[in-house]
């Protein structure tokens, strides 16, 4: 027998989305919020001179400065009010929920439920503060050390230009708030996402004038467009793959009736985490050397190693970049999945899994079970975002059409149309029993 959301699936047709008049206010709703985000991506910053901005965008296109700009959706290479993007709240996300773990008070904050999870929240909009305040500063200052980019610099330029770029990501923040709450989807993902594809097409291009050029042999860009294809469809079935633990309920009589006796699954997702372990580990990489690329000195600097180490395709970044994505795939599956507390809400309900002994051994069992799947998802993480990496830095394809960005695209569009399906399930679920009641009083 069919169960109810299979046969709410076999009902559902796309007339159901012209009633559904809430899921309609809240899908304009997030494409305004990201028509926002999108036009203050092209509005400069005041004093910098665009055309020699423009050659140092093309002279430092590798490495971290390529990556930054996926993730600000282009707003670095036109030095725009946004170009520090969300990752100094993602950041500050990462510092909190690693305190969070060694903190005995932010721990128990964690456990008051809705309260504890608000005053947490402040912490990290003030930590989110800090940070933008530091990078700000920092970009201001290398910004003057490259060149001729500033046309007028000194304190007022440093002062005018943190100001700028820490209220451009404070109200990036409060965007994304405001999706999550009144949207659709996760709101910081979905301005992630929402940059990388609006460069798509010009990445595209530039690919394609290389071709054209003859820089990229026809039958590698038929290669590397195989490829971008294959990794989408690996990511897809990766993303849809799960551990089904059977659960079974014991028989209860109540009354003359016999009760219970059924038998579901416990669903363990192969990648629990989803892409927050790529943009953890993009955004630890990008925090500590900001000013690194827009440094053009050749004397000995510090900046300009780091720079050249951490370039595309260089073994360093690679090692720390997969290491990263690893670390975050398990912390993440931690914060989000307790075996502990499932085990006791099956215990509760009478649930066991069968030849698990309910409570301790059952709590094991899954934790032994979910660090396996874990550590497969992990490693498949590290594939996707560092192999279309080492492959495209032998091209200078660009960083749009890499593993990480294409992870990003493929688990956010799916996340965001899934929880759109929900809303018209609900929607349709409650026209049924509407539809029910009223036959009722008519009989």
């Amino acid at each position: 027998m069919a169960s109810a959301a299979e046969q709410l699936a076999s009902n559902f047709n796309f007339g159901m989305f012209r009633k559904a008049t809430e899921l309609k206010n809240r899908i304009w709703f997030t494409l305004g919020i990201l028509i926002v985000y999108r036009f203050g991506t092209y509005i400069p910053l005041p004093g910098i001179d665009i055309d020699q901005l423009a050659l140092l965008v093309e002279t430092n296109q590798s490495g971290i400065l390529g990556m930054f700009d996926v993730f600000a959706g282009g707003a670095i290479s036109r030095m725009a009010i946004f170009a520090l993007g969300i990752m100094p709240y993602i950041s500050s996300s990462i510092i909190i929920q690693l305190m969070t773990s060694v903190s005995p008070t932010l721990a128990n904050l964690k456990k008051e439920g809705e309260p504890g999870r608000k005053k947490i929240t402040q912490y990290t909009r003030y930590g989110t503060v800090i940070l933008a305040i530091l990078q700000g500063y920092g970009i201001s200052v290398g910004l003057e050390s490259a060149g001729q980019i500033v046309t007028d610099p000194g304190l007022f330029f440093r002062i005018s230009t943190t100001i700028t770029l820490v209220g451009g990501t404070v109200f990036l923040m409060w965007l994304g708030e405001q999706v999550t709450s009144r949207g659709i989807g996760n709101g910081i993902s979905l301005i992630i996402f929402s940059g990388i594809v609006a460069e798509i097409p010009s990445a595209l291009i530039n690919t394609l004038t290389l071709g054209r050029q003859g820089t990229i042999s026809t039958l590698t860009l038929l290669l590397l467009f195989a490829m971008v294809i294959a990794v989408v469809i690996f990511i897809i079935f990766m993303e849809r793959a799960q551990r089904r633990l059977l659960v079974q309920y014991p028989k209860r009589q109540m009354g003359n009736k016999m009760m219970g006796g059924d038998t579901s699954h416990l669903p363990l997702k192969l990648n629990t985490a989803g892409v927050i372990p790529a943009i953890f580990a993009s955004s630890i990489l990008l925090l500590p050397i900001t000013i690194a690329n827009f440094n053009l000195s050749t004397d000995q600097s510090w900046f300009s190693d780091i720079a050249a180490l951490l370039g595309r395709g260089q073994p360093l970044y690679m090692v720390l970049y997969a290491s990263a994505i690893i670390f975050f795939a398990f912390f993440y599956t931690s914060i989000v999945f307790n075996p502990t507390e499932t085990a006791d809400n099956l215990k509760r309900n009478g649930g066991f899994i069968p030849g698990i002994r309910p409570g301790e051994k059952t709590a094991e069992y899954i934790d032994f079970v979910l660090s396996r799947i874990t550590t497969i998802g992990a490693l498949y993480l590290a594939f996707v975002c560092i192999l279309p990496e080492i492959l495209i830095a032998q091209y200078s394809i660009p960083f749009y059409l890499g593993g990480t960005s294409l992870l990003i695209v493929v688990v956010v569009g799916m996340d965001t149309v899934g929880q759109i399906q929900s809303h018209l399930f609900a929607y349709q679920y409650e026209g049924l029993i509407k539809k029910s009641r009223i036959r009722g009083r008519r009989k």
